[in-house]
């Protein structure tokens, strides 16, 4: 698949070959919705506590005697339907962390971004280098690229600049290409990515493996006296 590459003036520069193992992926709707409801149910703190009618302070006196007044019996004023009193089946804490197959979460990462192509909402860029790294400058990149709306950012390496930049924006984000997520992804409707970007994520998420230089290992050659024998 052939992408065009631009200039931070919105200038076509070229076109780059990317991977289609990454970003000429079929979607799988259920898929990305899993790991999204995952992804969402993991950032819950679960914090949340009541009390029963045990743990709230008082109460230890019956109220009036059991027979003889014309009211209801009761045995506490700390009962649930008393104000101030305890409450039924109330929140406790509790963990809501969702297990997410590494497999599952790249699947979901490679089906959004081969979305974004489909929809024409992925714009790749050279470099992104400014005089200042200022909001002004991002601003001023964003309108020569004709973005609008809720933007995602995402370069190669971790830049302080970009993100100092973007941090005044509140619908643009700027991320590193190794942190990138499904719920980001479809949280924002644009993605600008780098040139280096493009190639860190198909080298971590394109499914192909490599041995490096150091990794491999030397087998050991027959010997030829033992073979003579």
């Amino acid at each position: 698949m052939q992408l065009p590459v631009k200039d931070i003036n919105g200038s076509i520069l070229h076109t780059m070959e990317v991977s289609d193992d990454v970003y000429a992926v079929e979607m799988n709707g259920p898929l990305v919705h899993q790991v999204i409801v995952g992804h969402l149910a993991n950032r819950r703190v679960g914090t949340h506590s009541t009390k029963t009618r045990s743990e709230v302070r008082g109460g230890g006196r019956k109220p009036w005697r059991q027979k003889g007044t014309g009211r209801a019996r009761q045995g506490s004023i700390r009962s649930p339907q008393w104000r101030g009193g305890g409450i039924v089946h109330g929140p406790k804490p509790r963990d809501y962390h969702q297990r997410l197959p590494k497999k599952m979460r790249r699947s979901a990462i490679r089906c959004l971004l081969s979305d974004k192509i489909r929809s024409e909402s992925l714009v790749v860029v050279d470099e992104i280098i400014l005089n200042e790294y200022k909001t002004k400058e991002i601003i001023g990149v964003l309108d020569q690229l004709g973005v609008s709306g809720k933007s995602l950012i995402v370069s190669s390496d971790p830049n302080t600049g970009i993100g100092r930049a973007c941090r005044n924006l509140p619908k643009v984000k700027s991320l590193p290409a190794a942190t990138i997520n499904a719920l980001d992804l479809i949280n924002h409707e644009t993605l600008i990515i780098t040139e280096s970007a493009v190639r860190k994520i198909e080298d971590m998420w394109g499914g192909k493996v490599t041995i490096s230089q150091q990794e491999k290992v030397d087998v050991p050659e027959p010997d030829s006296d033992r073979e003579a024998s």
